[in-house]
């Protein structure tokens, strides 16, 4: 199985729903987000998937997010709380959608919202 990554970032606000119901004031990050496809098999000259193509994707998706309000563009606005997991499971489908290779499929990706945490989405076998 091949693996390749690509990394990029933004930079957004949010304010996420406790578990109180509250929610915590409006602040910002700096995410970072690794970006993951596998494979079993390259193509003719050696690639499971493009880079430029792979991180073409990624920035499209990225850009709609970069310095915006988290908590109000979709599918966030629709309540659903901003936290990184959920970021990164919107991130992973929305590239997913825009991705077409025969021989790669995005499966991962984990989003920084700081140095030291990060969450991880990866889809299982059957999704």
């Amino acid at each position: 199985m091949f693996e390749v990554m690509v990394e990029g970032n933004f930079s957004s606000a949010h304010a996420m729903r406790l578990k109180s119901g509250e929610r915590e004031g409006l602040h910002g990050h700096n995410y970072v987000v690794q970006v993951f496809a596998r494979g079993e098999r390259l193509d003719e000259i050696g690639i499971l998937i493009d880079f430029k193509d792979l991180k073409a994707a990624m920035n499209r998706v990225l850009s709609e997010l970069d310095h915006q309000i988290l908590n109000e563009i979709a599918p966030f606005a629709d309540k659903r709380n901003t936290t990184v997991e959920n970021i990164a499971a919107y991130i992973l489908k929305e590239i997913a959608r825009l991705v077409d290779s025969s021989q790669a499929r995005i499966c991962k990706v984990r989003v920084w919202d700081t140095d030291h945490s990060s969450a991880t989405y990866e889809l299982t076998a059957g999704e």
